[in-house]
């Protein structure tokens, strides 16, 4: 019966939208009537969460380093650069430098939630309606959309930044220049500051991600009334 009701709502979006999206709601075991307000309000109310939740989280000590989701490791072209120094004995160099990465995004991502918490008040109702019935991952999928280039802007001087606080330019300086000592192999010198900037934001949606899917797949995790009744749209 549920699956007949998730057909019919979504043949009403697609054939006539909010007018219709209501009557068809209305029919829902314990949904009421929702308003386009308070479907969009609750599609905020998911994002919110999804932010409080998990990349709160990235921001605190560890919060990536200890997250096998998220870490950061060596980028590609260092990876030869990790196995080498592990080889001649200066696995503890390699791994302070793989930690310094992480605490630079950890310290980046506490510029996140401004400029998540503006994208998510911006959100129209078609953005809502799109989201509610779209993949498991369509409300990260907005952020994604809507916060990538501002959070670039905002983490890369604050990866830089942190970078110099901890000296982690001096070890990595280090790192480098006792790789390229080693005879026979290729030079590297890549630029650790945009490689950490883009793992920090490929970090932050991936915990979002996490979230959003919890609060559709899990009923529990819909902790309010609002969420219930919303969510109760897509549900299959």
């Amino acid at each position: 019966m549920k699956k007949v009701f998730a057909l019919l709502l979504t043949v009403s979006f697609l054939l006539s939208g909010c007018a219709e999206l209501q009557q068809v709601a209305s029919q829902l075991p314990n949904a009421g009537v929702l308003s386009n307000a308070d479907i969009a309000a609750g599609l905020k109310e998911a994002l919110d969460k999804g932010i409080d939740q998990q990349v709160t989280k990235l921001t605190q000590t560890d919060g990536f380093y200890k997250n096998q989701l998220v870490k950061i490791l060596m980028p590609q072209e260092l990876q030869k650069v990790d196995a080498t120094l592990r080889k001649i004995g200066l696995a503890s160099l390699a791994d302070e430098g793989i930690k310094l990465m992480n605490r630079a995004a950890e310290d980046a991502v506490k510029e996140a939630t401004p400029i998540f918490v503006s994208a998510v008040k911006q959100m129209t109702f078609n953005d809502a309606k799109n989201i509610l019935m779209g993949n498991d991952t369509a409300a990260t999928s907005y952020l994604e959309r809507t916060t990538t280039t501002q959070l670039y802007a905002k983490f890369n001087p604050v990866i830089k930044s942190s970078f110099d606080k901890v000296g982690a330019n001096k070890i990595w300086n280090t790192i480098i220049s006792k790789y390229n000592s080693v005879p026979l192999v290729d030079k590297v010198n890549p630029d650790l500051t945009d490689y950490v900037t883009n793992k920090a934001l490929d970090g932050v949606f991936t915990m979002i991600a996490v979230e959003e899917k919890e609060i559709r797949n899990n009923i529990n995790e819909r902790t309010s009334v609002l969420l219930k009744r919303v969510f109760a749209l897509q549900d299959k």
